[in-house]
C-alpha cells in the first residue's frame, strides 16, 4: 500500500510503540489474523499502515536503520548501506564536499555521506517520501520538494536513483528509466554525476566510469559516474570484511587452457563488468574458454571459493561418471549451455553419499561437464 501524509504522522507519533510490538508480529499467512487483531487493539484504523511499515522495515534490513519510516517500494529500491558507503567514499576521495540526491526518497543514502564527511541535500517530488525522510533524518536535514529533471542546486555532485522497475519487471533500457538516463544527463550537463542503475543495463556507450558492486555474492547495482570520476569499468566485491576492486585498466592477458587444480567462478560483479580476464590475470589464473566466465588455476584466490577438479566428461556421460564417484548430492553451475540445473539434478538420480559439484561449460563447440569435489573456500 502507499502511505498518506496522515499515515506518516500516525507512524511517526507511535514509532516507539511500533518498535516494541514489531517483534511480536510474524507477518505470515498463518499469523495474519492474530497480527491484525494485535495491531487493531493498539492502533485502530492505523493497523494496516503499521503492518505495512513493519514488513517494509524488514525488507530494508541492511539498507537503513531498522526503525526508519519506509514503504515497500522505497525499501526495495534503497541501496544497501555497504554499497552506499562505496559511493560516498569515492565522491569524498575525489575532493567533493557536497552532493545533491535528486531522488532522495526516504533519505537512505544520507548516512553514508555523513560518515564520509560529505554534506548531503535531498529532494524528491513525493511529499510522503519527503515526510518520511524528515522523520528519519531529523529537522536539520536539507530536504526540498523538486523534480529531478529541474535543477534546484548549482553546485556539488548530483546523485540519482531512477526507478528501475515498471509493472513488476526490471527496466534494462536506460532511456526508459524513471527519470530517463539521457534526460538526467541533459539536465545536469557540466555537473559531476552519479546515477544508480540495475546491473543488467547496456552501459556500453557510457563515457565515464561504470562501477558494478556486489554484496555477499549478489550483484546490487551498476553506478554510472560522469567522466569527472574517470572512465572505464570496475567491479567492487564486498563480502563481510573482504573487499576487492578490479578495473579495466589492469592487465587481461590470460590464456584459455585445460583445467588446473581448481575451477573458480568469478563474483557476479566481475562478470557483469566484463572483467573476468583482468581478475584472472591478477590472481594467476587462466580461463576454461575465452568466452565463458569460469577460471581455473592452482589455488583459489583469498576471499573466494572454488571446486577441486577431478575429471571432464561429455554431458551425456555425466550420470555414469557421477555414479562412479559415489555422488549423492551435487552443486551444478552452468555457463554457455542450455541446461537447467534443477531439471538435470532430477535426471541424475544420485544414490551415493558424497557431496560433489559439476561445472558445465561450453568449451569450443562442445558442452563439457567438469566433475569436482564440493565447494571449498580459501
Amino acid at each position: 500500500m502507499s502511505f498518506s501524509l496522515d499515515d506518516v504522522a500516525l507512524l511517526a507519533t507511535n514509532r516507539p510503540r511500533i518498535q516494541e510490538l514489531a517483534g511480536q508480529l510474524a507477518l505470515t499467512k498463518k499469523s495474519i489474523f492474530a497480527d491484525r487483531a494485535l495491531l487493531e487493539r493498539e492502533f485502530g484504523e492505523g493497523a494496516r499502515a503499521v503492518s505495512e511499515l513493519v514488513a517494509s522495515q524488514r525488507m530494508g534490513a541492511g539498507k537503513f536503520p531498522g526503525d526508519w519510516l519506509t514503504d515497500a517500494d522505497a525499501a526495495q529500491q534503497a541501496t544497501p548501506r555497504a554499497v552506499a558507503d562505496v559511493r560516498a567514499r569515492r565522491i569524498a576521495a575525489a575532493g567533493y564536499g557536497l552532493v545533491h540526491d535528486v531522488t532522495c526518497s526516504i533519505g537512505s543514502e544520507a548516512p553514508a555521506f555523513a560518515e564520509a564527511g560529505v554534506q548531503w541535500i535531498g529532494s524528491d517530488l513525493d511529499m510522503v517520501r519527503l515526510a518520511m525522510a524528515r522523520e528519519n533524518l531529523g529537522e536539520r536535514a536539507w530536504l526540498a520538494r523538486a523534480d529531478a529533471l529541474h535543477p534546484v542546486t548549482s553546485d556539488g555532485v548530483v546523485v540519482a536513483d531512477p526507478a528501475r522497475r515498471a509493472d513488476g519487471r526490471r527496466i534494462t533500457d536506460p532511456a526508459k528509466l524513471m527519470p530517463p538516463l539521457p534526460d538526467l544527463v541533459d539536465a545536469y550537463r557540466g555537473r559531476p554525476l552519479a546515477v544508480k542503475c540495475a546491473p543488467g543495463i547496456d552501459y556500453s556507450q557510457w563515457e565515464g566510469l561504470v562501477s558494478v558492486v556486489s554484496v555477499d555474492g549478489g550483484v546490487k547495482e551498476a553506478c554510472l559516474y560522469s567522466a569527472d570520476f574517470g572512465g572505464g569499468r570496475e567491479a567492487v566485491v564486498l563480502r563481510g570484511d573482504f573487499e576487492e576492486r578490479v578495473t579495466s585498466e589492469e592487465p587481461e592477458d590470460v590464456v584459455a587452457d585445460a583445467p588446473g587444480t581448481f575451477i573458480i567462478e568469478p563474483d557476479g560483479a566481475i562478470v557483469r563488468a566484463g572483467l573476468v580476464a583482468h581478475w584472472a590475470a591478477r590472481h594467476g589464473l587462466w580461463m576454461l574458454d575465452e568466452h565463458i566466465a569460469f577460471c581455473t588455476g592452482e589455488a583459489i584466490p583469498a576471499g573466494y571459493s572454488g571446486f577441486r577438479f577431478l575429471e571432464a566428461v561429455p554431458l551425456k556421460k555425466l550420470k555414469a561418471a557421477l555414479a562412479s564417484h559415489g555422488a549423492g548430492s551435487v552443486e551444478i553451475l552452468v555457463r554457455g549451455v542450455d541446461v537447467d540445473p534443477d531439471q538435470l539434478r532430477g535426471k541424475l538420480k544420485l544414490r551415493g553419499k558424497t557431496q560433489m559439484a559439476v561445472v558445465i561449460a561450453r568449451i569450443g563447440d562442445a558442452a563439457v561437464a567438469h566433475i569436482c569435489t564440493a565447494r571449498e573456500t580459501a
